[in-house]
């Protein structure tokens, strides 16, 4: 049914001598759209905003009032474009498969580098709690240590070693802790078949652990600076060195660079 409002454009390019398509190319509009406005058949334009600009275009164009088709594009309008910004609203927002890889890879990326954190931080934690925690006492508050190690105070050191030495008479029986002055102690003794030899000079005080190739620990003393300590046993050698610059070491008479090894002022390495 054709509104009588808009059915006076049709009359009034009628009169103009103007054809549909000759107006519709003048407003710059499609001959569709003048085609339903005549009809008043609002429901199959855009919306309230853009039936208005036809209306007030096409009016000038025909010389026509455009105040009373306004007022009826308003009564048809509003609700008409209220629901569509309903329904509008209601729309799930789409998302392209493109932005959803690249969610899943920012995703893949963030836990890649949260994971490398994680392991960073382990492994910080691993090497601090790795790292030997010196601890310097008095003679006096030193416990008593080990069957096959001792603690003297210089200048007499603390051969543990299986091996026997040629100005000591071992007893009979279980070995025992020997003490041996340490300018009467020779840096040329030979270490028995299969065994090594170290040689520790310190020049300042130094905490050394020393364990052997079947686990047995031979040294764990704190030295004073200007002793000589001799270790012998089976290799290879497990050895941490506390305040390591200040101290000297030779293993089977080959003089051993310390420097390399030191971390934090403990040398840490082993002896083969």
């Amino acid at each position: 049914m054709i509104e009588p409002g808009f059915a006076a454009l049709a009359q009034a390019r009628e009169a103009a001598g103007l054809s549909l398509e000759e107006a519709a190319r003048q407003l710059k509009f499609a001959p569709r759209q003048l085609q339903a406005l005549e009809a008043g058949e609002l429901q199959r334009l855009p919306g309230g905003t853009f039936v208005r600009g036809m209306v007030r275009s096409y009016a000038r164009l025909l010389h026509v009032d455009p105040e009373p088709l306004l007022a009826q594009v308003g009564a048809h309008a509003a609700p008409q474009d209220a629901e569509r910004l309903a329904q509008r609203f209601r729309q799930p927002v789409p998302f392209s498969d493109g932005a959803r890889r690249s969610n899943l890879a920012y995703v893949a990326l963030s836990l890649a580098l949260l994971v490398v954190v994680v392991v960073v931080g382990l492994e910080w934690r691993q090497e601090r709690a790795g790292e030997p925690r010196m601890a310097f006492v008095s003679a006096a508050q030193q416990p008593a240590g080990p069957p096959h190690a001792a603690t003297t105070a210089p200048p007499r050191v603390t051969v543990a070693s299986a091996a026997p030495t040629p100005r000591v008479q071992a007893p009979q029986g279980p070995a025992k802790q020997v003490q041996v002055p340490a300018a009467a102690r020779s840096a040329d003794e030979p270490a028995s078949a299969g065994q090594g030899r170290i040689v520790l000079q310190f020049d300042g005080e130094s905490w050394v652990e020393i364990r052997s190739g079947t686990g047995k620990l031979l040294v764990a003393q704190l030295h004073a600076g200007g002793t000589e300590r001799l270790v012998s046993g089976v290799p290879p050698f497990e050895v941490v060195i506390g305040n390591a610059q200040q101290v000297r070491l030779s293993y089977n008479d080959k003089p051993v660079d310390l420097l390399p090894h030191v971390k934090v002022e403990v040398a840490r390495f082993t002896l083969k």
